[in-house]
């Protein structure tokens, strides 16, 4: 899990964070969260790939943890 202030926000993101957060194992990503430059804010979960919008660092872990404890079936 990554996150990290920049000088100059990443392309198609309008905030100075950069982050990259990622559930899964090794050739199976099943949950993740990034900003990518070019893409900007967005998520996956599993084949799907989906914009998501930014609420502020606090809320992305939130968003985040939710998703991998819903695939989880409820627990971390």
């Amino acid at each position: 899990m990554g996150l990290r202030a920049v000088k100059n926000a990443v392309r198609r993101s309008g905030h100075l964070l950069k982050y990259s957060l990622f559930y899964g194992r090794p050739g199976l990503r099943v949950v993740a969260y990034d900003n990518e430059a070019g893409k900007g804010d967005h998520r996956h979960y599993l084949d799907r790939e989906e914009p998501y919008i930014w609420r502020g660092p606090r809320q992305l872990v939130t968003d985040f943890l939710a998703d991998v404890r819903r695939e989880r079936g409820g627990s971390l």
